[in-house]
Formats: structure tokens, C-alpha cells, sequence
């Protein structure tokens, strides 16, 4: 997969070892991690060590704000199939974090609907997945605003939130579905 991604306002790439301070910086607040399933970062050797295993992965990217020149939040773009009745199909999943403080700018549907692009438009994808817990309703509306379409709820148990079940839900774009929608205009360099 590519290594880099402009949009007008973003520079996706991926993770460098440097990056810690500023992950590290939105990743610590109670308001982000658990939002997406993970506790808050306790310390920047933590911080580190994240960066570190996505490294390995290869499939998350760090946002970049261009216009400061920093980190402020986190795209992947993973190898998952969350409903295995079409796993046999060609597809991704997308899921972000973002700084609070950069919040309501419209930044994470800028980043969410260029990887949407990338998908279809480069890796052929047949489908692409976006989820998010039901509580989290900035994600609700990121999920709205990048024309994904709901397909099935699921529980499971978090140790974060101390095995209680929780519900995800999860949203789709069909290749089919992609052709339609607004973002094909959307340059990807």
C-alpha cells in the first residue's frame, strides 16, 4: 500500500519513531482511547511502543495537519472482515482517532473519504468497513458524512470496560455503492 496521501489540509503517512510527543498528547485523554476501544496512554514510553507496533503493521497512518506541521490523529485502514459471511470479498476497514482539539473541522471525513478513494480506486476493494461503538456519536457522524451505510450491530465484552457487553456498530460501502457517491472527485496523490 502507498506510504503516503495529500488531501487539501492532510498529509497521511506513517508512523516515525518522533511522532510520540504528539500521539502521546491526545492518546492520554479519557475522551479519545476508550472511544475507540483502548485505554488512555499512561506515559510517552507507551506512546512509543504504539508507535512501534504500527510500524509492524504497516496499515495505520499518522494525520498530519499541514498547515501546523504536527500530529493529530490516526487512521488505519485494516485487513479485517467484520461480517465472515463475505469474507471471500476484497475489502478494508477504516477507523481514526482524532486530538480533541481539532475536533468539528471535518478533518477525520477528509482523511476517511480519500482512504475510501484509495480503496476502490487503487486497491480494487469490493467493500469497506467503518464501526464504532453506539455511544460514540462522533464517529456516528463521520460514518454519515462519508456515505457509509449501516449493515449490522454486535456485542461483545471489553476489558476496558470491564467485560461489560458493549455494542459496535457496523457501516459499508459497496463498490458498487462508491461509483454513486459525491467523493470520487476527491484527488488522491
Amino acid at each position: 500500500m502507498q506510504h503516503e496521501f495529500h488531501t487539501e489540509r492532510l498529509f497521511l503517512r506513517h508512523w516515525k519513531e518522533t511522532d510520540y510527543k504528539d500521539l502521546y498528547e491526545y492518546a492520554k485523554l479519557e475522551e479519545v482511547g476508550p472511544l475507540a476501544g483502548w485505554a488512555p496512554h499512561v506515559n510517552e514510553a507507551q506512546s512509543k511502543d504504539v508507535i512501534n507496533y504500527f510500524l509492524k503493521k504497516a496499515d495505520s497512518y499518522a494525520i498530519v495537519l499541514k498547515e501546523e506541521n504536527k500530529v493529530i490523529g490516526s487512521i488505519g485502514f485494516h485487513q479485517r472482515s467484520p461480517d465472515p459471511s463475505l469474507s471471500h470479498l476484497s475489502q478494508r476497514e477504516i477507523g481514526f482517532a482524532l486530538n480533541p482539539s481539532y475536533w468539528g473541522r471535518e478533518l477525520v471525513p477528509e482523511a476517511v473519504c480519500m482512504f475510501i478513494k484509495y480503496g476502490f480506486e487503487q486497491m480494487h476493494l469490493d467493500l469497506v468497513w467503518c464501526g464504532h461503538f453506539d455511544f460514540n456519536s462522533n464517529s456516528r457522524r463521520v460514518t454519515e458524512k462519508c456515505g457509509f451505510t449501516f449493515q449490522f450491530k454486535r456485542q461483545q465484552r471489553f476489558k476496558i470496560f470491564s467485560n461489560k457487553l458493549v455494542t459496535s456498530l457496523y457501516y459499508s460501502i459497496s463498490k458498487e455503492d462508491y461509483k454513486e457517491k459525491w467523493y470520487t472527485r476527491i484527488k488522491v496523490t
